[in-house]
């Protein structure tokens, strides 16, 4: 059975123009590395957990951050690695700034699990994304504009 992941894609309007929240994962595997590294807030869930619920619980995890409204369900995609995400839009607005993630221990040091986050518009989103993850946007480019 594939692993599954459920997350969410915050969006928000500026100046009449969409923007998503991705966030830049943490430590030395991925500290060079940008365009293609960012990722929606996800993470796994186990068999029988509501992945809705598995979804905030990890986007508060990985930001510090709370969305509350409605969530509108997204297609689950297959990432190369087998893992299948669960993902739901939903709109809100965060400081990246002040982001506070959860942490990690590789090799005896600490790391953040995300490093940081930030508002993309669709097409630099397109960019920093993973590419596994890049359908999500097109599902979210086809339900808002």
């Amino acid at each position: 059975m594939p692993k599954t992941s459920a997350g969410l894609l915050v969006y928000r309007y500026r100046d009449g123009a969409l923007q998503v929240f991705l966030v830049h994962p943490g430590g030395p595997f991925w500290a060079r590395k940008d365009d293609g590294a960012w990722s929606i807030p996800k993470g796994e869930f186990e068999p029988g957990e509501d992945p809705l619920a598995a979804a905030k619980r990890e986007f508060t995890e990985e930001t510090g951050f709370t969305v509350a409204g409605d969530f509108t369900p997204l297609s689950p995609i297959k990432q190369p690695s087998g893992k299948v995400v669960h993902a739901w839009a939903t709109q809100g607005d965060c400081d990246p700034a002040l982001l506070r993630s959860n942490t990690f221990t590789l090799k005896g040091k600490t790391f953040p699990e995300v490093d940081r986050g930030e508002w993309f518009g669709l097409e630099e989103a397109q960019q920093k994304i993973l590419p596994g993850q890049a359908g999500l946007l097109d599902q979210i480019r086809r339900l808002l504009t």
